[in-house]
């Protein structure tokens, strides 16, 4: 036995707990313990290492299955063995339903045990290589914190480290909710001004007034309030990066002034007569046609030709589908973390219904979703009933208006079971463009399964 492997051992009768330590340890075990739940959660706090639980259930104060949801509430706990004496086949379904490794019977079987812990063991090293292997996968996906593996994505992050050494002004359009400041981040991250400030406006958020004062800063007295002179966020971004998102809201009046800055780098503080000079790099961001508004009168086409020496757009999450799964996974580990909950992913209905809908608010819509789902499940996945009504309205009323009216439907009459295997199959790998890892995850089996499926059904890829 390998002396790394630590077990925790829990049990309210000391007699019993050190005979089983002793015994433990003559196998080779290193071992912890505990003569109640919270003296365990104690322990368990301290000892990350530790690879195994075996507590018992009947306990004065603090049940087995009590460490167990209080353990849940620190971290992901390892497997978790039940000992109990008083043993019932509801009550041995009833810990296993509440995630329980696995349940023994006392008086313990001494040549049972070993066998019921070797298994934990390994379970403990194959959980820990699986989330290190996620880890290895999530830093492939994960550019500056923005997740895709989208082809469209894949093109922004190599654009991003083309780009971002470059001090060229970079545009950036896309929907609400897509992830544009995530992106100047990326790329001011990307830049040779990565050790220097990124100063960042709203200018949708701000009057005409208060956007000149922020921007360019003002001198006291230049007008009522202003007590003290003030930096402008100009001056604040010196040899770093300006973020101006929405700049479309920015009014004729100061884009003019915005212009006459980005051709020479000087500008006029508000009320000053004499200027400054700063060295910034821009990124600004739109979620507004640019052209149209040109058309309209209310931008200036000379500032369009300043800021859009490179051109940048991020696609709405309807467009790449594919960085969905990824997406959903990263953000309930992330909520599950942050709101303690044990949440250990979304089943399959639940996962069709994230892909199938269409989600006009983008990414930020879909992380307020699954932030109220984890919040609000009292499960361990995530399913169809936790996400909002919206997301499933739409097929709850298609299957109540029958599948007879679809065109894509099969017959009601004469479908087989391979039928409707096959044709669930081959629209899943259509819908995820190819992509069998994909595919795999949204049907909830593992990638050999697809495949073994897709042999037995004679689904062949060249007709898909």
């Amino acid at each position: 036995m390998d002396t790394e492997k630590t077990i925790l051992v829990v049990d309210d009768r000391i007699n019993a707990l050190k005979v089983l330590m002793l015994f433990l340890a003559d196998k080779g075990y290193r071992v912890l313990e505990a003569s109640s739940g919270p003296q365990a959660l104690a322990v368990f706090q301290d000892h990350p290492e530790i690879d195994v639980v075996l507590s018992d259930l009947k306990m004065p104060g603090m049940s087995g299955l009590d460490l167990y949801k209080a353990m849940l509430e620190v971290r992901p706990v390892p497997p978790f063995i039940i000992m109990t004496a008083y043993a019932t086949v509801e009550t041995a379904i009833s810990a296993l339903k509440e995630g329980v490794t696995d349940y023994l019977i006392k008086p313990l079987n001494y040549e049972e045990l070993p066998i019921v812990l070797a298994n934990a063991c390994r379970q403990a090293e194959m959980s820990r290589e699986l989330a290190a292997l996620r880890q290895e996968v999530r830093k492939e996906q994960c550019f500056h914190g923005m997740l895709g593996v989208s082809r469209p994505m894949r093109e922004i992050f190599e654009m991003v480290r083309t780009v971002g050494p470059t001090d060229a002004a970079v545009l950036i359009t896309g929907e609400t909710g897509t992830g544009k400041e995530l992106l100047a981040h990326s790329l001011h991250e990307e830049s040779r001004r990565r050790d220097r400030p990124m100063v960042c406006i709203n200018c949708a958020a701000l009057t005409e007034t208060l956007l000149e004062a922020e921007m360019f800063g003002y001198v006291k007295g230049a007008f009522t309030g202003a007590l003290t002179d003030r930096k402008g966020r100009l001056e604040m971004a010196h040899e770093g990066t300006l973020f101006l998102d929405e700049i479309s809201n920015m009014t004729l009046h100061l884009q003019a002034k915005f212009l006459r800055f980005l051709q020479d780098g000087s500008f006029e503080p508000v009320g000053a007569n004499w200027s400054r000079r700063v060295d910034v790099r821009l990124v600004a961001a739109t979620n507004a046609d640019l052209e149209a508004q040109i058309a309209a009168g209310r931008f200036m086409r000379d500032l369009l030709y300043r800021i859009e020496v490179i051109a940048m757009h991020l696609p709405p999450l309807r467009e790449r589908v594919e960085d969905i799964p990824i997406l959903v996974e990263h953000f309930i580990a992330h909520y599950a973390r942050h709101y303690m909950k044990s949440i250990e992913g979304v089943a399959p209905d639940a996962m069709q219904a994230l892909l199938d809908y269409p989600w006009p608010g983008n990414v930020r819509e879909l992380e307020n979703c699954l932030a109220r789902a984890v919040i609000l499940s009292k499960q361990s996945v995530l399913g169809r009933d936790d996400l909002p009504g919206k997301m499933t309205e739409g097929a709850r009323a298609e299957a109540g208006s029958g599948e007879a009216g679809r065109e894509d439907a099969p017959p009601v009459e004469g479908v087989t079971l391979k039928d409707m295997e096959t044709r669930l199959i081959a629209d899943t790998i259509r819908r995820c463009q190819g992509n069998k890892t994909l595919a795999a995850k949204v049907l909830g089996i593992s990638r050999k399964g697809l495949y073994e499926k897709m042999a037995r059904l004679g689904i062949k890829e060249d007709l898909l």
